[in-house]
């Protein structure tokens, strides 16, 4: 009977143990077996027998057989797996055997991966580029993966551009885990992208906001759809500038229906978060997650009470218990864990979050309702976000600042904020003895644009 340690116990003690056991057990799952488990292999591994599996008749077999000959490392299988690029068909036996070559680490493999970077399968091309960078600094390997930055693919112009054409950033202005002073703890009146243009580059480590809704509020009237899109571009695009490098925008939004002005016209329904995702990714924000804010029924406007009467098809509008929290990144070639490695260790660990975290994208959360505003965030969305997005100390904007819910999160999960607001109303109740519980318990600076310029100077 074959057991993993059956086969290793083989492979192990003869040095053509396994070739022995494949004449055994000569079928198709069990060579499979065979070759899934024989792990590190020794310096003494007879692999003759492998290229012959390589026109095995199971995909499964073929697979294992070029993984096996690239643990092998042997120079004398690489003519064996340039052929192999020429005749196989299956997509995961192809890439894998790309793969195989490049493991291999030898000069000699350079000009067949050469050939392949011209393949149709973009994550075959990735693969050789990968083998290819083994030999980075070599004249004719830099230029050939240079002239790859126009490549058609995005992800293969994307390892190209972070390998040669991405430049280091400059902290000396400030180091990347903290923020100025003058914008901890500030709610600032006035219009939220003239006062983003006051900021430095990469001044904030976390947006999260809910843009107002278009034509929707007394507070959020726009001349056409796509001047309201427009606008949102504007903010986000200088979200983006001042963002730290590789750090997040979390977008609350959902479609919007605008009535329709009397019976003989129709209602317009608007998908907001999806009209806005193409400016966002063509300015440089990377998408992350859709996640899911599920409402009770009971709390949104009934839209199918005229189809419950007539369950006529076509007039079928189900009630809208759902917005969107849109998850993007800024776009970085360094990974997360660079981003991580900035804090050090206590604020790490003090940062964890705790038990009891949501493990999928749909978020049932209750709505808030507040007489001074239309469109509260509730606290509990917030400390979702600022937790899972953020770490102690960090810098939490909402360009949108609402009622102040993002600041009095932030707050309480030691984080700053920094609140713009350019309606009076709710500027004027941030302000106001109604909002004690939200700023009073941690010194907060309320400021006009000319009060804050003053600020930074």
């Amino acid at each position: 009977m074959l057991t993993k340690e059956y086969v290793r116990e083989v492979k192990t003690e003869y040095a053509d143990g396994i070739k022995q056991l494949i004449r055994e057990f000569h079928d198709g799952g069990s060579i499979s077996f065979i070759l899934e488990n024989l792990g590190r292999l020794p310096k003494d591994f007879d692999g003759s027998f492998l290229p012959d599996l390589l026109k095995h008749k199971s995909v499964n077999v073929r697979l294992w057989a070029v993984k096996t000959i690239g643990k092998l490392a042997n120079e004398e299988y690489i003519p064996i797996l340039k052929e192999v690029m020429q005749y196989e068909q299956d997509t995961s036996v192809r890439r894998e055997t790309v793969s195989s070559i490049g493991r291999m680490r030898n000069p000699k493999t350079k000009e067949i991966l050469f050939n392949i970077l011209d393949d149709k399968d973009p994550k075959i091309v990735c693969q050789a580029v990968r083998g290819l960078l083994v030999f980075k600094g070599d004249k004719d390997v830099n230029e050939i993966l240079q002239k790859l930055i126009i490549h058609e693919n995005e992800m293969v112009r994307s390892i190209i551009h972070k390998e040669y054409f991405a430049k280091n950033k400059d902290f000396s202005l400030q180091p990347h885990s903290e923020s100025f002073d003058y914008l901890r703890n500030v709610v600032i009146h006035g219009d939220t992208i003239e006062i983003m243009k006051l900021l430095n580059d990469e001044s904030i480590h976390l947006t999260f906001t809910s843009p107002p809704y278009y034509n929707a509020r007394d507070y959020s009237i726009y001349p056409s759809y796509k001047n309201y899109l427009e606008f949102l571009a504007e903010v986000f695009k200088e979200v983006h500038r001042i963002t730290k490098e590789g750090r997040f925008l979390v977008l609350n939004t959902s479609p919007i229906i605008i009535p329709r002005i009397s019976r003989a016209h129709s209602s317009k329904r608007y998908p907001i978060p999806f009209d806005i995702h193409p400016y966002l990714m063509e300015m440089g924000w990377e998408f992350i997650d859709d996640i899911v804010w599920l409402k009770p029924e009971s709390s949104v406007k009934n839209r199918i009470g005229g189809f419950m009467q007539h369950r006529k098809p076509l007039g079928y509008k189900p009630n809208s218990i759902t917005e969107y929290l849109m998850v993007y990144r800024k776009s970085t070639d360094k990974l997360l864990d660079w981003n991580i490695k900035q804090y050090d260790w206590s604020n790490i660990q003090e940062s964890k979050v705790p038990d009891g975290y949501e493990t999928n994208n749909v978020w049932k959360i209750d709505p808030c309702f507040n007489k001074n505003h239309s469109a509260v965030f509730p606290v509990e969305l917030c400390k979702r976000v600022i937790s899972y997005y953020s770490y102690n100390n960090d810098l939490v904007f909402d360009p949108f600042g609402g009622s102040g819910t993002v600041g009095k999160t932030a707050k309480l999960l030691n984080r700053y904020f920094l609140l713009t607001e350019i309606d009076d109303k709710y500027f004027n109740y941030m302000k106001s003895k109604k909002s004690n519980d939200i700023f009073d318990q941690h010194p907060t600076k309320f400021l006009n644009l000319n009060e804050f310029k003053q600020s930074i100077k």
